[in-house]
């Protein structure tokens, strides 16, 4: 079996980037997904549900992430969940995570400056996380 994540959504704040004393980067951003409301045979609504999601981006997708992924945007994540806990002040504290191993952004929040256009057939590239120890 695979530990396998994969999200379309909306980023919901700009990445927060964290850059290490040897270059390396770590890009965070919370990614909302949401479910549309229906209605069910018997009349009864279930109402629109949006979900938040922790997203963590490594090295060189870090830095992509730096450079185009703002507020707004709306993008494609896999890779994987990763559970993290940590005790503070006594309390036992846990946090869900998605590190994602592949990116693709698919456009810009309606409005936005940045926003991209698509044509129809012609698909965006694709930006796969690389694990190596390469310097560049």
């Amino acid at each position: 079996m695979k530990n396998l994540v994969i999200l379309i959504g909306r980023v919901g704040g700009d990445p927060v980037i964290k850059t290490f004393d040897n270059g390396d980067k770590i890009a965070s951003l919370s990614l909302a997904t949401t479910e549309r409301g229906y209605k069910t045979k018997d009349g009864r609504e279930v109402p629109e549900r949006t979900e938040w999601h922790n997203i963590q981006f490594f090295r060189g997708l870090a830095t992509v992430v730096e450079m185009y992924v703002k507020k707004g945007a709306l993008i494609y994540v896999d890779g994987k969940i990763k559970t993290r806990s940590w005790e503070k002040d006594g309390i036992k504290h846990y946090i869900t995570e998605i590190i994602v191993d592949e990116m693709k952004m698919l456009g810009a929040k309606s409005g936005g400056h940045n926003e991209q256009t698509q044509e129809p057939g012609i698909s965006q590239p694709e930006i796969r996380q690389v694990n190596d120890d390469l310097p560049f």
